[in-house]
């Protein structure tokens, strides 16, 4: 019971440290680019409709597509222990092949070829 008072204290010293080194030590000197609502770096009195490069979105979608893809490749190690370990790796050679299809297709496609 007294290993978590102790801790519960250590949580809430840490944690008023932090808040009144957060208060106290940066400083508050406001420019007028820190001060306005937009600090990405793009002027808000111009046109929005700025040109984007479409390969550069095409990249960031399969990025994205891919990445999704490997995360779901995570679990199968863990499923070889759990379930029959032939049919998971069925699975996961079906869910591979399927993967470097897309990639192959994307390949012959020119979707990977940045420069044109």
């Amino acid at each position: 019971m007294y290993n978590i008072i102790i801790i519960v204290l250590s949580i809430l010293a840490v944690t008023a440290a932090l808040v009144f080194a957060a208060h106290f030590l940066p400083s508050r000197k406001l420019d007028l680019e820190n001060g306005s609502p937009y600090e990405c770096g793009f002027d808000p009195l111009n046109s929005a409709r700025v040109p984007f490069s479409f390969r550069f979105f095409l990249v960031a979608i399969l990025f994205l597509l891919f990445d999704l893809e490997i995360a779901l490749l995570f679990p199968f190690p863990q499923a070889l222990f759990i379930f029959n370990s032939s049919h998971v790796l069925y699975i996961a050679t079906l869910f591979l092949a399927i993967l470097l299809i897309g990639l192959i297709f994307e390949w012959t496609q020119g979707g990977l070829d940045w420069a044109e």
